[in-house]
Order: structure tokens, then sequence, then C-alpha cells
């Protein structure tokens, strides 16, 4: 992914944070030249200082048979809105569209295990709706054998990480905060997110 060293994130916590609030991500193969894509969840996790994806698919989705030794990437997809120049300090300007992405790298290792099956998309409940945990827990194992057997698990460690957080850093301090201030008068919860990350990257903060 293009992206200039002052639209680079270095700041590993949040980048933590990002990849866990917008965890609906694309998974792409390109396996034998020809792009496949699925829109899937995944959970984020950290062991001795590696980072991980958690994700599944239905084994009727026939991409996951392209997971051979090849890398992978998974984008990460944060709020992102248009600039107008009527926003600009400056009047010589031009449109743009600013937002905050991670494209992650690695390769993906199947999962066979049905208790390893289980435990992962227990960990997914757990984080998206543990109000219904219990119900799970609670739920026939031939039921839930046979979900399992539907679909297929899968982790990826990941080897490297692009990031882009494109909040205007390229202009001046005040033409951010003018930015931003319009950004918060919108009523898209996503435009108003990025008014707010935009001010946590004010230029000389």
């Amino acid at each position: 992914m293009y992206s200039p060293s002052y639209n680079q994130l270095q700041d590993r916590a949040e980048l933590l944070d990002f990849m866990r609030a917008h965890s609906f991500v694309v998974l792409v193969t390109g396996t034998g030249g020809t792009l496949h894509a699925s829109h899937l969840p995944a959970t984020v996790h950290e062991r001795n200082e590696k980072i991980y994806l958690d994700m599944h698919m239905a084994r009727n989705n026939p991409q996951w048979k392209e997971f051979f030794d090849d890398e992978v990437m998974v984008l990460f997809s944060g709020p992102h809105a248009y600039v107008s120049p009527r926003w600009y300090e400056e009047q010589e300007r031009v449109p743009t569209w600013n937002y905050a992405a991670v494209h992650a790298y690695g390769i993906p290792k199947l999962i066979q295990e049905r208790k390893r099956k289980h435990e992962s998309q227990r960990r997914l409940i757990s984080i998206l709706d543990p109000r219904w945990l219990p119900k799970f827990d609670a739920l026939r194992q031939e039921y839930v054998d046979g979900m399992l057997e539907g679909i297929v698990n899968f982790e990826i460690a990941l080897t490297r990480l692009e990031t882009r957080w494109k909040l205007s850093q390229n202009r001046s301090r005040r033409e951010q905060e003018l930015i931003a201030l319009e950004l918060e008068k919108s009523r898209d919860s996503g435009e108003r997110a990025l008014a707010a990350l935009t001010r946590k990257h004010l230029v000389g903060e």
C-alpha cells in the first residue's frame, strides 16, 4: 500500500485497538494468479509479541482451498470521508479523501482439531455477543458439531503490516483542525470518528 512516512502509524497499541475495532475484514488470496476475496470476521490476538488473526469461513467457500504456503492479505478499513476544498484556509486546493486502513500479511494455517475450532468460535462470540455466550455453551454437542463441520477455521501469524492514517498531515495544523471541525458536524458516525482520529494526529502533536 502506498503510504508516505507521515501517514504511517508507529503506535502498536493504537494499531491493535484499530484492528480490533474494525475486525470485519477482507481476505485476499492470489494463488495461481487469480484474485479471490471474502468478507469475514476476525479476532486479533498477541502471543509472544506476535500478532495473530483467528478467522473462519464457510466450508463451501472455495477460497480456503488456496491456502498453501502463499502469503495472503487481510484488509482492515476504518473511518473515511470526502474532504472538500471549501474547508481549507488556503483557497487554491483540490478535493481529497481521508481514511485509516491497515493491510496485514501472513500465511494461513488450517485448524483441524474440533476442540480448537470450538474454542475459536467461542472466543468470537465472547467478543461480539457475550450476553449470548451461556446459550452457546448450552447448545447440544451434536448441533455444534454439525455447525463446526460446515466451517473452515484458520489462523494467520502476521509477518508484516502496512498502515495509512491519511489525515491531512501534509497540511498545516490549522487546516487539519478546520477539517476536523467540519467532520464533527456530520450526521455520519464514521465521519465524526474520522474527526476524532484527525484531532488525535494533529501536526505537531
